[in-house]
């Protein structure tokens, strides 16, 4: 099943077109996605029983380039990033991969839908394809041989970085230039586990205007999905709508030699296989 925010209400997407879960359901499921990713086994079977037909007449390759689309969520309690969890990815920036998880936050006011604008806050913004892991259910110390049973779904990210303002403490702090406006679009839809068996063999991709920088698979991982939510919930607890933007794959432009950086009216498309892509056009830096 996938699940997204179109036009601000919860909706289903089908291969026939979006199905409206609140008005399909008669008010029993919320309009609001954030309401509804920890109860996604009751949608499902609600939906496999019902029978009913789309709002919209829509393909999911017209959604999926729809301005109406909103982020998956937009109220999580927590937004997780990890650092350096892509092997290629620590060595192309001179850095040995962590034994442990490298964490840092985003802030929600950065969240996005799949297709939103990204204003340039400066001349050295950079991109970060990355597998995101929204949470179902409320837990703690979790093994992580049950760690999957806590995912409502998987959806594409984009971990859009300000290097300047990333890079400008002693030592760095990561959040705010991970945090501007617009800077971690979520999308197209939230797709549940059952339709991704194996969030450790996806194929991730990153153009910018048509040329490819990112190409690998979450198979590079350094620490896997079910690590991370184990990992994750030894120190805090975990909540339904909590984000986990799982890490980036080498190719991102500060890892070139000389460095790439994003400018005004760049094209950044990043995809996962079977999960959908992002497409986020940018526009001019203010400073």
């Amino acid at each position: 099943m996938r699940i997204a925010t179109f036009d601000q209400r919860a909706v289903i997407v089908t291969d026939e077109g979006l199905i409206d879960v609140a008005d399909a359901s008669a008010g029993r499921f919320s309009s609001s996605t954030d309401d509804l990713v920890g109860r996604l086994d009751e949608l499902g079977e609600w939906f496999a029983a019902s029978g009913v037909e789309p709002t919209w007449d829509l393909d999911p390759d017209v959604v999926a380039r729809d301005p109406r689309l909103g982020p998956v969520v937009s109220r999580p309690s927590q937004i997780f990033g990890i650092g350096l969890n892509y092997r290629r990815h620590a060595i192309e920036m001179g850095m040995t991969p962590p034994t442990t998880p490298l964490v840092f936050t985003k802030f929600a006011s950065s969240l996005a839908g799949a297709t939103a604008s990204v204003t340039l806050p400066s001349t050295h913004t950079d991109w970060e394809a990355e597998l995101v892991v929204v949470i179902g259910a409320r837990a703690r110390h979790v093994a992580a041989r049950d760690a999957l049973r806590y995912v409502a779904g998987y959806c594409v990210g984009q971990d859009f970085s300000d290097r300047d303002l990333q890079m400008s403490g002693t030592p760095p702090q990561f959040s705010l230039g991970k945090s501007h406006e617009n800077f971690s679009p979520i999308g197209p839809w939230l797709t549940t586990p059952d339709e991704c068996a194996n969030p450790d063999d996806l194929r991730i991709t990153c153009d910018v205007n048509d040329v490819r920088y990112q190409d690998s698979s979450t198979e590079d991982m350094v620490t896997n999905v079910a690590g991370l939510i184990a990992y994750l919930s030894s120190v805090c607890e975990i909540r339904a709508g909590d984000v986990i933007f799982t890490g980036s794959p080498a190719g991102v432009g500060q890892g070139h030699t000389p460095p790439v950086f994003l400018t005004p009216g760049d094209v950044v498309t990043s995809t996962i296989l079977g999960l959908g892509s992002l497409r986020n056009v940018t526009s001019n830096a203010t400073r």
